[in-house]
């Protein structure tokens, strides 16, 4: 049987979610004011506002995951990318926010986020790296790395948008 992957240090998590939320926040403060609902991030159909909210959304199945865990329960998130696409979780979401004004779009994100800073400090070390419930086998700190993840790795989502959002960006001015 293969060991479960070590996770980052429960630190080194928060650094990484700190610093890539900073880059993050100064290319949204790049975007002019008239454009934060203007869709083509990425090419695509995305708003910057879509993003905020997207980000958003995986924070609070991180949150949501936690409580599960600490319950001794399945995360929902696990219920859900087991019977729908990651992309349609994705454009559920953004459909979920889209009547929302900018202003709760990003009052709703920093609130999220600093939820979840503050629930990953309490944590200990002890418990991130010990499985999410009895029945687990991989660390807390693997699980929750996933679900705020990206391709650069655990933690790194809004890392994988910066390339998009600078895009978006730079299309603007």
């Amino acid at each position: 049987m293969a060991l479960a992957p070590e996770p980052p240090s429960r630190r080194a998590a928060l650094r990484v979610l700190r610093e890539s939320r900073e880059r993050t926040l100064d290319l949204l403060e790049r975007v002019p004011r008239g454009a934060f609902t203007r869709p083509g991030l990425g090419g695509g159909e995305w708003s910057p506002k879509d993003l905020v909210g997207h980000l958003t959304s995986w924070e609070e199945y991180a949150l949501d995951a936690l409580a599960a865990w600490e319950r001794g329960a399945r995360a929902p998130i696990d219920d859900l990318q087991f019977t729908v696409s990651t992309s349609r979780i994705n454009r559920q979401n953004v459909d979920r926010k889209a009547g929302w004004s900018v202003a709760k779009v990003r009052r709703e994100s920093q609130r999220t986020h600093a939820e979840l800073l503050e629930a990953l400090e309490r944590l200990t070390d002890a418990r991130w790296r010990k499985p999410v419930t009895a029945r687990g086998r991989k660390p807390l700190g693997v699980r929750i790395g996933g679900i705020l993840g990206g391709p650069g790795g655990p933690f790194r989502h809004d890392e994988a948008h910066h390339p998009s959002l600078l895009g978006f960006v730079q299309g603007t001015r």
